[in-house]
C-alpha cells in the first residue's frame, strides 16, 4: 500500500513548536490533514531521520540516516523499512553550500540523478547576513522541476512543495529532501 503523503503534487510540511530534543515535522495536505510525521532523534551522533504515516508512529514509511558522524559534505541514506532497502540517497556539497546551499541527489546505487540547489547565489548570500529571507529550492530530476518553498515565520517553520505531474523521480526521494531542507537546512535558520 503506497502512503498519500507519495502520491499527492503539494504539499505542506510545518515543523513542531513545542519539542524538547531533536525535532519534528508534520506533514499536510491542501486540506490541513496530516498525511506525514517526521522525527529527528536527538542526541545522536549520525543523525537519523523516521517518517511515519501519523504522529503516532506506528507504520514506519521512511528512514533518513547520516553514513558518518561528521562530515562537511554528509551523505544521507534513504532506505524503505518495509524491506529494509536503500532507495537513494542526497549528499550536501559541502563546499558550494557554503556560498548556495546544494545538494545531489543519488540512486540506490549511488549515481547522481538530481540536482537540488537554493534559488539563486545572490540570495543565498544575503540570506547568510539577514535571516528572515525565505528559502527557495529547485530540484532538477526526473524530467520535472520540483519546488521547495519556505514561507516566512519567525516562529513556526514551514516548507511547501511542489511537484509536477511529468516528475517521474521516486515521490519518496522528493519527500526525503524535503525532510532534509527543513531539519539540516531549517536548523540554520
Amino acid at each position: 500500500m503506497v502512503a498519500k503523503i507519495f502520491e499527492l503534487n503539494c504539499y505542506l510540511l510545518r515543523r513542531q513548536v513545542i519539542k524538547l530534543f531533536g525535532a519534528g515535522f508534520h506533514a499536510y495536505d491542501e486540506n490541513g490533514e496530516v498525511i506525514a510525521y517526521s522525527k529527528q532523534k536527538a542526541f545522536k551522533l549520525k543523525e537519523d531521520i523516521r517518517v511515519f504515516s501519523d504522529d503516532s508512529q506506528q507504520q514506519e514509511l521512511l528512514s533518513i540516516q547520516a553514513r558518518q558522524i561528521i562530515d562537511f559534505s554528509a551523505c544521507y541514506d534513504i532506505v524503505d523499512p518495509t524491506d529494509n532497502k536503500k532507495i537513494g540517497a542526497a549528499r550536501r556539497k559541502g563546499f558550494t553550500s557554503m556560498f548556495r546551499d546544494s545538494w545531489e541527489i543519488l540512486d540506490a546505487s549511488d549515481r547522481p540523478i538530481g540536482q537540488l540547489q537554493e534559488d539563486s547565489s545572490g540570495m543565498a548570500m544575503l540570506r547568510r547576513f539577514i535571516n528572515i529571507i525565505p528559502q527557495t529550492f529547485y530540484l532538477e530530476a526526473g524530467g520535472g522541476r520540483v519546488i521547495f518553498r519556505q514561507h516566512f515565520n519567525p516562529f513556526i517553520y514551514k516548507l511547501s512543495v511542489e511537484i509536477p505531474d511529468n516528475c517521474n523521480l521516486d515521490r519518496r526521494l522528493i519527500f526525503a529532501a524535503a525532510v532534509l531542507i527543513a531539519a539540516i537546512e531549517g536548523r540554520q535558520k
